[in-house]
Formats: structure tokens, C-alpha cells, sequence
């Protein structure tokens, strides 16, 4: 079954204008009035798909991130790796299905293919636990990190997550801690380290497998500290708002290249990915294997050097020059006044634009 999102009402209608001319005509027999109209209704169809996905809001983006169809981590592993080898386990509590990884090759390159995935039905998104991982979920890529380090193994990471998953379990076995040992080992792996935002990139659910060399997003994947509607609720008190905050939180692949927090935006079929997921795997590919080969001359310790230097430039910041104060009555307390005025034009805090 189909999935339109409201943006593309004007292409469902004129798909079904279009299916139902051609069904028409082959069961009446095409004839050159058919054939012409046929030709209209596929000129305007493309005009219009152009029209609405060349200038989508970023809300509309994260609702295409979060479309159903979209292709999932083994939906690009199965298209773009080939002799992929699943690997189980934490070693210490279990099995987070919610992250998968293992051995596999790109292009002949052997690797380790790491990321979250979610599910297709309620069975599947059960399993999944809808993408978003457990602490074992993040100990376990973890140990397919350091087994890929000790192995010489470059490290492809693919990130879709809404998050990680906030439960009172999750807490009970140190999540937040999981994630921040994640972001200190990566840090300091010698092997070579591409992430990629395939969906959604949630917050430190999906940093906790995106501390990489070469961070790269797909043109209609977003990567924010929270979502839309838990920031439309915090500062608008209102869900409703989150396009509004989609807007504001910067969220989407372009703000983020602007904002040097990635390094490439990977392009998209025309419509999204779940509309030719061959092509957008084909893409991400093509990406991998370039930045891919352009860490794997480096030494290990250069990789780590610009990757702790990478991070380390994220964040900008402006600051207003500090405004003098008018000097205090000469005789106050404690000191003349030039004195008490310099003293307050120095402690003034200089905030943010």
C-alpha cells in the first residue's frame, strides 16, 4: 500500500489522472488523441514533482525522513554491501536488535557496517524496537568498533534513530553512560570512520555511532538535538508548532553543510529516497567509497588528529561588544566613582547575538 504525505496531493491526483488514461487506453486501444494526452499528463506530472520537491520546508524534509517506505539500514547494506555478516551481542546483558552490525564489503573493500534499524510493520517496529537503542544497543557497536580497529578494519556507521530509548530500563542500565563511553572511543579509533544519516538523526541517540572522520547526510534526512515537536513543546508550549522549530532548529541536510556540522549532502531521487531506493543507494555508495578513499592513506594517528580537531571547531557562536556604564556619584562607598563605573563596564557579560 502507497504512503502520500499532504505536501504531494497535486502528484497523487495527477498520477491517478495518469494511471487511469493509460488503463483506458490499453483496453480501447491507443490512438494519437491517447498518445498526446498521455504525453501532457507525464510533462506536467514531472513539472510538478519538481516544483514541490525543490522547494520543500525543512518540516516537510523530517516528515519525508520519517516516511514508512523510506529505505532502512539492511535496505542500503543489502543494496550497496555485499557479504554481510551479522554479528550478535554486547557480551555483557544482550542482544539490542534496535542496532545492527557486522563484516561486510563496498566495492571489495572489507569493512564493519554498523547502524540503527527500524521496523516495517508493529511485529517488526516491536522487534526493532522502533530504531531506538538500549544501552547493550551502543555496547555492542562498540565491540564491532574495537574488533574492526584491531582488525584494521574501516568503520561505516548508518544512522536513522528518532533516539535512544528513554525507558526506565534503559536508565537502570546507564544509557547516558553508554553512549558518552561511545563518544570518547570513537574518538580515538585508528581506523578510518564514515557515518551516514540515512532518516532521522535523534540527539545523542544517534551521536553514540556518529563520532566520525567523514560525517555525511542524505538530502532529506535531518540531524538535531531534539525533535520538532519536543522542542515546539518546550518553547512554543505547543506540539503543533514544530514546523515552526523545524525551521528554527536548523535541522536539515543544507542549514547543516552551511553550518559545517557535515561534510557532504547526499543527493536523492527526485520525491525521496523510498521513491528509487536502487538510486539513493547507489548514491551513498558512491559517497562512502570517495571519503573512504581519502582516509585510508592517512596514518592512523592524522585520522585521529583531524577527527578530534573536527569536533572540537563544532559550535559558532557571536558575541555583542560590552557596553559601558555611566559612572556612579563620585564619594559612594568604598571607592570614587571613575573607580566603580570601570569595575561595572568590566563585569558586564557579553551574550549571545
Amino acid at each position: 500500500m502507497k504512503h502520500y504525505l499532504d505536501f504531494e496531493k497535486p502528484v497523487i491526483e495527477l498520477q491517478a489522472k495518469l494511471d487511469e488514461l493509460r488503463k483506458h487506453a490499453e483496453a480501447h486501444g491507443m490512438d494519437a488523441a491517447f498518445e498526446e494526452e498521455i504525453r501532457r499528463l507525464e510533462q506536467k506530472l514531472g513539472e510538478t514533482r519538481r516544483q514541490i520537491f525543490t522547494q520543500l520546508t525543512p518540516w516537510q524534509r523530517v516528515q519525508l525522513a520519517r516516511h514508512p517506505k523510506r529505505p532502512y539500514m539492511l535496505d542500503y547494506v543489502r543494496l550497496a554491501f555485499t557479504d554481510f555478516e551479522e554479528l550478535h551481542g554486547d557480551r555483557l546483558y544482550a542482544d539490542d536488535r534496535a542496532v545492527v552490525g557486522g563484516f561486510a564489503r563496498l566495492n571489495g573493500q572489507p569493512l564493519m557496517v554498523i547502524g540503527t534499524q527500524k521496523g516495517r510493520d508493529t511485529k517488526e517496529n516491536i522487534l526493532r524496537n522502533f530504531g531506538s537503542a538500549h544501552p547493550e544497543g551502543y555496547r555492542k557497536a562498540l565491540r564491532l568498533m574495537r574488533m574492526a580497529d584491531k582488525f584494521g578494519l574501516p568503520i561505516v556507521t548508518l544512522i536513522d534513530t528518532a533516539g535512544a530509548y528513554p525507558g526506565i530500563g534503559a536508565e537502570e542500565r546507564h544509557i547516558a553512560e553508554a553512549i558518552a563511553v561511545n563518544l570518547r572511543e570513537m574518538m580515538v579509533l585508528e581506523v578510518p570512520v564514515v557515518a551516514v544519516i540515512i532518516g532521522e538523526g535523534g540527539s545523542g541517540g544517534a551521536l553514540g555511532i556518529g563520532v566520525a572522520d567523514r560525517v555525511l547526510i542524505m538530502e532529506n534526512a535531518y540531524y538535531s538535538v531534539i525533535s520538532p515537536e519536543g522542542c515546539a513543546a518546550i518553547l512554543w508550549k505547543d506540539r503543533s508548532a514544530a514546523p515552526q522549530a523545524a525551521a528554527a532548529l536548523k535541522m536539515v541536510a543544507s542549514d547543516l553543510l552551511a553550518l559545517g556540522l557535515v561534510d557532504e549532502v547526499i543527493p536523492e531521487p527526485l520525491g525521496g529516497a523510498h521513491n528509487d531506493p536502487a538510486a539513493a543507494a547507489a548514491a551513498l555508495k558512491e559517497a562512502v567509497l570517495r571519503h573512504l578513499g581519502e582516509l585510508l592513506p592517512l596514518s592512523g594517528e592524522e585520522r585521529r588528529r583531524r577527527r578530534y580537531a573536527k569536533f572540537r571547531a563544532y559550535g559558532r557562536f557571536e558575541q555583542q561588544p560590552a557596553r559601558l556604564t555611566a559612572p556612579v556619584a563620585e564619594g559612594g562607598p568604598g571607592s570614587n566613582g571613575q573607580e566603580t563605573g570601570a569595575r561595572a563596564a568590566g563585569s558586564g557579560a557579553a551574550g549571545p547575538a
